[in-house]
């Protein structure tokens, strides 16, 4: 047999402990380029910039042929 508890543990010990197993959103900021949001430390998915910088050439609106 495995090891038992040698007493009951108490319902606010017990809430201590699941108090950090909740579900938290991402965290979204502003892009300072194009102001769309975005992860923190993360490549702009919008206009690819990070730190100012162009990281990622993206294309711009597409146009309709015709």
């Amino acid at each position: 047999m495995g090891a038992l508890p040698k007493r009951k543990s108490s319902k606010a010990r017990q809430g201590k402990r699941r108090s950090n197993y909740s579900i938290n959103s991402p965290r979204i900021v502003d892009c300072p380029q194009c102001h769309n949001p975005k992860l923190p430390h993360h490549v702009c998915p919008t206009c690819g910039t990070y730190a100012g910088r162009e990281i990622i050439e993206t294309e711009g609106p597409k146009k309709k042929s015709g």
